[in-house]
């Protein structure tokens, strides 16, 4: 009778077990398949915007703002959504290196492997860091993603009812046929004001060649035809024997497409430079900014060390006062096994996302 009991009560257990891991599967399978509020797909309706047309994701740091493009009928995008961003790791400014614990800024691509549908962070997209650029200029990071569950480390953050909807956009341009969607992350909306503030920063040159594609955007409405040569981005260039780019070799000579012409190349970003420095006496103060690569050795090391169990400081060393992050943020989980290299980062713990 004891024996029969005790297979009675495994038998149970079992089942419920089972009946947990199933619910869990079906949860995970509903947040991938929820389709956009009716709110959404009236104002795409409105927009002359196919369910499944293709989509643009565009970030930007300084605002903490996530934006949704679609494309309409006419081939132009249309802004169809806009999200705050829960956190962002970091500063403004570039990712060097695995551990450095800032967020991406380039132009990045998101195909269907990257799309995560059993995130442990809810739903998350890896954005595709390192891409060719960043590969070329020697810089290192992993899984770097934009998720949900409103907490990070490394990544961009959403709530869990915006990464539904985002997540849901993607799900429905790879359905109607595009093979990859474009993200742009960028320091700031960079208008020519914004461009004036910053004009001093260490990371100017850098932004000076995003705004370039931002331009190609924000004047066409249209997606920038994104390569790199020579370690830098180029756009909408035509290469005049059709040869492939390489990221690290001299750019060929090239003609500027008709089709792909944009206002840049007559002012549209360098007109920053020209406007009068006193338009930035009412403007905000910048926000911090990582200084250079020697900054995020410094909390690239600092990273490995609080991984591995080392009493430091609460916050990375800094050239510069940090990005805010509220009290009880996550962070690094620590490590049991010392690893060699000096480069275990806080975006290597959202590996599952």
């Amino acid at each position: 009778m004891k024996i029969r009991t005790i297979i009675l009560a495994s038998l149970l257990v079992s089942s419920v077990c089972m009946a947990g891991c199933q619910d869990s599967r079906k949860s995970r399978a509903v947040r991938a398949n929820q389709a956009l509020p009716a709110k959404i797909q009236k104002k795409m309706a409105a927009m002359d915007m196919p369910k499944n047309s293709p989509i643009l994701v565009r970030i930007f740091k300084e605002e903490s703002t996530l934006e949704v493009w679609k494309q309409k009928r006419n081939g132009k995008y249309g802004l169809i959504a806009e999200y705050d961003i829960c956190k962002w790791s970091g500063k403004l400014g570039p990712k060097y290196m695995e551990g450095d614990r800032q967020a991406p800024e380039g132009f990045y691509t998101v195909s269907p492997a990257q799309m995560n549908p059993n995130s442990s962070y809810y739903l998350s997209f890896n954005i595709g860091f390192p891409n060719a650029y960043d590969r070329v200029n020697g810089r290192t990071g992993q899984h770097l993603m934009v998720h949900g569950a409103c907490s990070s480390a490394g990544c961009y953050s959403m709530t869990d009812k915006s990464i539904v909807q985002i997540y849901a956009f993607g799900r429905d341009a790879f359905v109607g046929g595009q093979r990859e969607f474009q993200v742009h992350a960028f320091p700031f909306r960079m208008t020519a004001q914004n461009m004036v503030r910053y004009r001093k920063d260490p990371n100017y040159p850098f932004w000076t060649m995003l705004k370039e594609g931002y331009d190609i955007f924000e004047n066409n409405r249209t997606l920038p035809k994104v390569d790199v040569c020579e370690g830098r981005y180029i756009f909408n260039r035509t290469n005049l024997y059709s040869a492939p780019l390489s990221p690290a070799g001299a750019c060929p000579v090239h003609r500027a497409s008709p089709a792909l012409h944009t206002a840049y190349t007559s002012g549209g970003a360098s007109n920053a430079v020209s406007l009068s420095t006193e338009t930035t006496d009412q403007d905000k103060v910048p926000a911090p900014s990582i200084a250079s690569i020697e900054e995020a050795r410094l909390i690239a090391d600092w990273s490995y060390r609080r991984a591995h169990g080392e009493k430091v400081t609460r916050e990375p060393p800094s050239f510069s006062q940090a990005s805010a992050e509220p009290a009880g943020a996550p962070d690094i989980v620590p490590i049991v096994e010392v690893a060699e290299k000096p480069a275990i980062s806080n975006e290597t713990v959202a590996s599952t996302q």
